[in-house]
């Protein structure tokens, strides 16, 4: 029998928003501490698919689950504003789906509605849960084989929890300023070469210069990532969303130059609508 999302009250989504906003809220200058840090990796590392509204199970357990199906979705905006969406850009809104994917259950986000089948997503698709000046909260569903491209998160500190399944992450840190001339290139150090992550992995942190703030990652499985970005990206605010190639360096092993690339053109993301517990939010904060 399929997993069911908690009820709003109490919830741990709810937790991870409170916890969210005490840090990353404006008017706190300067990175988290390690301590606020550990509180907030303890959150996502409690965290399983049913609390952000997704059925992370093989599929043969749920009987009344609707796969997406990815059809009408639109391609990846690079110049899209950062409102409703994380990394990607995806020019899709939280409820643009064919399908849907949708099981009997339990009421999130304020409709009547149940789970995402994760296993089934036969895309990269973007749960949108939340999005404020200060801090982001969204979902990544891969079928297995999908890839994210290389991209980096500037001036951001990011956390990310495997919720089911598993990837292959690689990762670099920028060594010097980039040059953009017009794009964006550097040298960058290797911090990950196809480290791998999965649902028992403790959620990871990166820096806006340290912990692997440039990556790519690829699903080893059908697989769901949790993700929180403080601050969001957003073009007017100096933080677009870009992406790279790297280029080996033969006679410097655990070096490559990172170069700036257009968004690719086979990069298309769906969006689903969040199904999991209803949030309540601080509308002075956000």
């Amino acid at each position: 029998m399929a997993a069911q999302p908690m009820e709003a009250e109490g919830s741990k989504m709810q937790r991870l928003y409170d916890a969210c906003d005490m840090v990353f809220s404006s008017g706190r200058a300067g990175l988290p501490t390690p301590r606020q840090l550990g509180w907030l990796q303890g959150i996502l590392d409690a965290m399983e698919p049913a609390d952000v509204g997704i059925d992370g199970s093989s599929g043969d357990e749920s009987t009344s689950c609707v796969a997406i199906d990815g059809s009408g979705d639109e391609a990846v905006d690079s110049g899209s504003d950062g409102s409703g969406d994380e990394r990607s850009r995806a020019s899709t809104t939280s409820d643009e789906t064919s399908e849907g994917s949708v099981s009997s259950g339990r009421s999130g986000g304020g409709g009547s509605h149940g789970l995402i089948l994760g296993h089934a997503i036969k895309q990269i698709t973007y749960i949108h849960i939340h999005e404020c000046e200060d801090f982001s909260i969204g979902v990544f569903c891969f079928p297995a084989g999908a890839r994210l491209p290389l991209h980096d998160h500037p001036r951001m500190v990011v956390l990310t929890k495997v919720l089911y399944g598993s990837i292959a992450l690689k990762s670099y840190d920028w060594v010097t300023t980039p040059i953009s001339n017009p794009k964006r290139s550097g040298l960058a150090k290797v911090v990950a070469d196809d480290s791998v992550l999965q649902a028992s992995s403790k959620a990871s942190v990166l820096f806006p210069r340290s912990g692997g703030n440039i990556h790519s990652l690829i699903a080893l499985t059908p697989c769901a990532i949790l993700d929180v970005l403080a601050p969001p990206y957003s073009e007017e605010q100096g933080r677009p969303s870009t992406y790279y190639v790297d280029i080996p360096i033969p006679p410097l092993p655990g070096f490559v130059v990172v170069e700036e690339i257009d968004t690719p053109d086979d990069l298309r993301v769906a969006g689903a609508p969040y199904l999991g517990p209803e949030l309540l939010f601080d509308l002075d904060s956000c």
